[in-house]
């Protein structure tokens, strides 16, 4: 449609790229015009350069060159083109400045969210920074184990290596940032889970296993520190100590108050028991082995780790252990077992009611044809680890 009182339709004013009037207007080799931005922006995306309206290929990026008369025309009779324009705009005919400001504004508001997520991630992570630094100097084992039990797991991080808003430098500033408070979160951690290690290591006892005690199929070691599973059942006198079905035996010593500490080596054994028992325990053919019925133990066999309750409780193995401390408070009715190589708190049951002498307790399980014939072997705490 003609523009009043002017020699030029609409279309010729218009910029075949963005539809709209022409801003600042250029000639390519093969005579067509077309906004700078537009054909500057439209060959940038291009492997090949080529004319949008005769897609006449140039072997060279064309250097644009203003077309004064045809410039002197657009401002002239642009203005009166630019009233007919209507007040609703089709996305396709924004002009190219608009769109480069609204991808603009929308990538700026990604980035401040994403600006206020790592912030948030960094403000948990220095919070929990200072609650392990606080829970480290606590004195009162309970309440720590209570409270460590809650502070394994650091808080959630987002993965941030999808992130494609730019500039990469300031999100790898703040990754940066990030990965060095996770680095300083981690070393806080090691600090007080060796802390609490060496807390209860303290409490070491030197016990000895009580052949009166065993089943007649296991054999002990003359020192009474080691035992494992033979093929053979000895003949052996009657004792109302001994058990009868179950693969167990408990030390000489008993303790009936305070806290007491010891480490047992489980290294190449593919399943084993490890824990403390009170004296009143049955010992006759078939039993159940839980807080019940005076048994704390830990139990492990098949790549399953768990402690024996009503029901199971089930613990996570981040690797193969090599030894296990158990640590008991009697007065405090706490029974804790760590990972000694590791140094991690793996369980603890908490709220026991001890009434009686409490006897540490072993169980080496089965040889299954020599698979699993590697002694367990109460072993001597070093204090330097």
């Amino acid at each position: 449609m003609a523009c009043a009182n002017a020699p030029w339709s609409e279309e010729n004013l218009s910029c075949s790229i963005c539809l709209d009037v022409f801003s600042s207007p250029v000639s390519t080799p093969c005579g067509h015009n077309f906004c700078r931005t537009c054909i500057t922006k439209y060959w940038d995306e291009q492997v090949k350069y080529k004319c949008p309206v005769c897609n006449e290929l140039f072997n060279t990026r064309p250097d644009l060159r203003v077309n004064i008369l045809f410039s002197e025309m657009v401002d002239r009779f642009g203005p009166s083109v630019r009233v007919k324009e209507q007040p609703f705009v089709e996305p396709a005919e924004v002009p190219c400045d608009v769109c480069t400001e609204e991808r603009l504004k929308s990538t700026e508001k990604q980035a401040e969210g994403l600006i206020k997520d790592l912030e948030q991630e960094i403000e948990d992570l220095t919070n929990r920074s200072s609650e392990v630094k606080q829970l480290s100097h606590t004195k009162d084992h309970l309440h720590f184990l209570q409270a460590f039990r809650s502070l394994k797991d650091p808080p959630h991080t987002r993965d941030w290596t999808t992130v494609e808003v730019r500039p990469p430098s300031y999100i790898g500033t703040l990754r940066r940032s990030l990965d060095q408070l996770e680095e300083t979160l981690n070393m806080e951690m090691k600090k007080l889970r060796d802390a609490e290690l060496k807390r209860v290591q303290q409490y070491e006892v030197d016990v000895t296993l009580d052949p009166d005690t065993a089943l007649p199929s296991l054999i002990l070691s003359e020192d009474g520190k080691q035992v494992h599973h033979g093929d053979v059942v000895k003949k052996l006198p009657g004792n109302p100590k001994r058990f009868t079905l179950r693969k167990y035996v408990l030390t000489r010593q008993s303790f009936s108050s305070g806290r007491f500490y010891f480490e047992v080596q489980v290294k190449d054994k593919t399943a084993w028991c490890v824990g403390v028992a009170r004296e009143s325990i049955h010992r006759i053919g078939e039993i159940i082995e839980t807080p019940e019925t005076g048994y704390w133990i830990l139990y492990y066999g098949k790549g399953v780790l768990v402690f024996n309750d009503a029901p199971d409780v089930h613990l996570p193995l981040r690797a193969e252990l090599q030894k296990v401390g158990v640590f008991v408070d009697y007065d405090e009715g706490l029974v804790s077992f760590y990972d000694v190589e590791a140094r991690v708190h793996i369980y603890s049951a908490t709220a026991c009611t001890f009434s009686e002498p409490l006897y540490p307790i072993l169980n080496p399980c089965t040889n299954h044809g020599g698979k699993n014939s590697a002694p367990l072997i109460i072993s001597p705490v070093n204090q330097t680890d």
